[in-house]
């Protein structure tokens, strides 16, 4: 049976983004029901807005004006094109690093990281960072309300409806791209539907679209007001009426509630816990809150099974790293070129069925990295990352790209360092005798069943005084290949 201490940090990982240094002394002790009760605590009140542009005519946004001259291959000049795409591509980096520090630093660990859970749902990649910072904050509140509410508020986002070319989904000639994904991967999922029900339900979202205020608008002069018929149901249907036949399929509350325990409590479904949970979670309506509450504070959720079975993804990865070791780094745009080798750059998803998470975020290359990135930056390491150049991400600007992360890459070769403050790691250990100090350390850190070896560990540690053994304790644990799970 697990210990109390590793119960309270599976619940901190799962639910959050992992233990704090200033908690890391009271989880052997602390009731782990009280502890679910503090997040939830922690995470009821509404969001601040993450905001890098106050308008569409912002600085670093150029608005739908833009997006609409794109579309009709206006013959404005090619390096203002260029120029935009980079002011553009800058604030969603502002959004990203912005984000990051929230997910590691808020008391709201629970919104944050359901937050990070339906970014990765409903996944969006456009180059306009007022709509990718409008879209994360309708996420954002209703990361924990209602499920129904949250798929409308998204489904009428300028960054959805430009994302899956609705805009372009008109009376006549129907764009069928946004009505397959919100079937396939925002609702019930593959296998119940057919193409007719795409074909039909793309004309009842003909006319959604948004303006140049950056507002949802339903434009009925290019909406097909005729009869439809989706799933069996026949009417004059529009948009929010497929929605709702949607909500109305058991298939939706399934689909929904799989995914969510594959990405909180394992990888491996248990379909019996699934068919349960997603039927209470039909007859509440979709509301969120008591699905997590059924899943955290079962006693299935705690079994050993689940606990370190998890990969951590590159997000979870670094906050959890952060978190646990508070820091000031010296370049934030080191987080941007982690992201990057490591396969998860917030915003960037690389398609719109999300990242796929499990075995896919470790390979050769990944894991040297994910075991590089304590020492550097403890230890000011000089470490030689290339990512990829994916065009599509870079949207056509591979050059300035390119450019972009040889200059990451040539900081990082200087040392991606922080500044550590290790008093509070310090203090968390003060009481712990130094024959089982690595002992207390790896509890702290490890979720795996698999130990690390405190032989190897002491070997390669400072032992020149007790605070230099600690330090290096800590950034060899988590430079082990155990330390990625969670």
């Amino acid at each position: 049976m697990a210990s109390n201490r590793i119960k309270n940090q599976h619940l901190l990982w799962r639910a959050g983004f992992g233990p704090m240094a200033e908690n890391a002394a009271s989880l052997d002790d602390f009731p782990t029901q009280k502890l679910w009760e503090l997040l939830i605590e922690t995470s009821v009140k509404k969001p601040a807005k993450i905001e890098v542009a106050r308008s569409l005519s912002d600085g670093l946004v150029k608005g739908v004006g833009e997006v609409i001259r794109l579309e009709k291959k206006s013959p404005e000049n090619k390096a203002m094109k260029k120029k935009r795409r980079m002011e553009n591509k800058e604030g969603i980096a502002s959004l990203n690093l912005m984000w990051l520090d929230t997910m590691i630093n808020s008391e709201a660990q629970l919104r944050e990281k359901m937050s990070f859970f339906w970014h990765g749902h409903f996944a969006t990649r456009v180059i306009n960072s007022y709509f990718q910072q409008e879209l994360l904050q309708i996420i954002r509140e209703n990361a924990l309300g209602n499920f129904g509410e949250l798929l409308r508020a998204v489904s009428k986002s300028p960054t959805m409806l430009q994302f899956l070319n609705n805009q372009q989904n008109k009376k006549g000639h129907p764009n069928e791209n946004f009505a397959r994904e919100v079937m396939e991967l925002f609702t019930m999922g593959r296998g119940h539907y057919t193409e007719d029900d795409i074909k039909e339900a793309a004309r009842a979202f003909t006319g959604w679209g948004f303006n140049m205020q950056g507002e949802f608008v339903f434009r009925r002069q290019v909406h097909d007001e005729g009869n439809k018929t989706v799933l069996g149901k026949s009417g004059p249907f529009d948009g929010d009426d497929i929605l709702t036949i949607l909500l109305n399929k058991k298939e939706t509350a399934q689909f929904i509630t799989r995914k969510i325990y594959r990405f909180l409590v394992n990888e491996n479904i248990d379909e019996s816990r699934v068919k349960s949970l997603a039927d209470d979670f039909y007859q509440s309506g979709y509301e969120i809150l008591p699905l997590l509450n059924a899943i955290f504070t079962s006693d299935w959720f705690y079994d050993e099974k689940n606990i370190g079975s998890k990969i951590k993804s590159p997000i979870e990865l670094l906050a959890g790293i952060r978190r646990y070791l508070p820091m000031s780094l010296d370049n934030d745009e080191a987080q941007m070129l982690f992201q990057k080798v490591l396969g998860q750059v917030l915003f960037y998803p690389p398609n719109v069925a999300g990242w796929p998470g499990g075995t896919s975020w470790i390979d050769s290359t990944s894991l040297m990295v994910r075991l590089q990135v304590p020492q550097v930056y403890s230890a000011k390491e000089a470490i030689s990352l290339t990512p990829k150049i994916d065009d599509d991400l870079a949207m056509g600007t591979k050059m300035e790209e390119t450019v972009r992360i040889n200059r990451n890459k040539a900081y990082i070769n200087r040392g991606g360092a922080a500044d550590i403050e290790w008093d509070l790691i310090f203090k968390a250990f003060e009481k712990v005798k130094r024959p089982v100090l690595v002992e207390a350390i790896s509890l702290s850190l490890i979720q795996s069943p698999k130990t690390v070896s405190e032989d190897i560990i002491t070997r390669f540690s400072d032992e020149s005084s007790r605070e230099a053994f600690i330090k290096s304790a800590v950034i060899n644990i988590m430079s082990t290949p155990e330390y990625q799970m969670c």
